[in-house]
């Protein structure tokens, strides 16, 4: 990874910043201070840098898995986020009445998406909410964790950590030099490492070198697995259902990393604009409006799932049904060899 120059100026603070971290792990790793092991299996997700890897993706894919036709039992799979960009604190389960003020958006977008057949529940102390979680819902059969990496008041049964292909952790450094959270070989708690982001055509070769550059910071035992992003048809706001076309577009997105959906989007559809927002952007009514009045005439608004969610909320019934409004789902997809390999991997966890 490539720094400015003024960037090895903060290295001493990196070390520093590493290691508070390196204690704090040292001290859970003693068991000096207790984590939780929870009675139910429990899968965690995560990441070592700052920003959006894939996260909400992976639990998609874990949820549409464990939604199989032979495990499809309602209500049996609980996510568990913090529930990132809330007003609210504490334990929830989302409801139809929640927003993205009171349990975040990407947890909203999970019950939007699988609110019918899952729990989705948000809580910033974890080990209390999972607590909460076996005592109310006891027909419970799996918890997914959403972002709990660094959480090690809870130990899960199986610790999946994501690295973006563009931004790999092994040639980075930890806050404020780089984007990392602790330092690289934090790796070594990960039972399985998924490399997210990456296209279609990763080279074998570009696979086994990437591979060998984590084995340097990961247990060997740990198996690496290579991972894209599928973008899907866009979806009406109006009606929910997907088109197979659409006419120039502005794009509207928040997201920690943008580059890869403002290239696909240039690519598939006439992209016109992008409108750029921080993550987990809180949009207003007058961000809204101004949006719609600067959408040139014959043109679409295109936007993520993750902003639909928010976005949506400060529609009228009829803007909604009047405006053209959509948003493009995307899910993990591994690359070729790779999802029956993940799927043993899940599998083997269980025994």
């Amino acid at each position: 990874m490539k720094y400015f120059k003024g960037k090895w100026l903060l290295l001493p603070a990196s070390w520093l910043y590493g290691g508070i971290t390196d204690i704090r792990n040292w001290l859970y790793d003693s068991q000096l201070i207790r984590s939780l092991r929870p009675s139910l299996p429990t899968i965690s997700v995560g990441n070592l840098t700052v920003g959006g890897t894939g996260k909400t993706p992976m639990i998609e894919f874990l949820i549409k898995r464990s939604l199989s036709p032979t495990l499809n039992v309602p209500k049996r799979i609980v996510s568990l986020s913090r529930g990132y960009g809330r007003q609210t604190k504490g334990f929830r389960v989302a409801t139809d009445a929640d927003t993205a003020a009171t349990i975040g958006d990407e947890p909203l977008q999970l019950y939007r998406k699988f609110g019918q057949a899952i729990q989705v529940t948000v809580g910033e102390r974890r080990a209390d909410a999972i607590l909460t979680i076996q005592d109310r819902f006891p027909e419970t059969k799996q918890i997914l964790l959403d972002d709990a990496f660094q959480h090690r008041a809870v130990q899960p049964k199986l610790n999946i950590l994501l690295m973006d292909y563009n931004r790999p952790f092994y040639e980075d450094y930890p806050f404020p030099a780089g984007r990392l959270r602790e330092r690289r070989n934090s790796a070594r708690r990960a039972d399985g490492i998924v490399v997210t982001k990456c296209p279609a055509n990763l080279w074998e070769t570009e696979q086994q070198r990437i591979t060998s550059q984590i084995r340097t910071y990961c247990r060997p035992e740990t198996p690496v697995f290579f991972a894209g992003l599928q973008y899907e048809d866009p979806v009406s706001f109006a009606t929910k259902q997907t088109v197979t076309s659409l006419p120039p577009v502005v794009l509207v997105s928040g997201l920690a990393r943008a580059e890869p959906l403002e290239q696909y989007v240039r690519q598939t559809y006439q992209l016109i604009h992008h409108e750029r927002f921080a993550d987990h952007y809180a949009y207003t009514r007058n961000d809204l409006d101004k949006l719609i009045t600067a959408l040139p005439s014959g043109a679409a608004l295109l936007t993520t799932e993750k902003d639909w969610v928010k976005l949506d909320t400060l529609l009228t019934t009829d803007e909604r049904s009047a405006l053209p409004l959509y948003f493009l789902p995307v899910a993990m997809q591994f690359l070729p060899g790779q999802d029956s390999a993940f799927t043993q991997f899940l599998e083997r966890a269980k025994e």
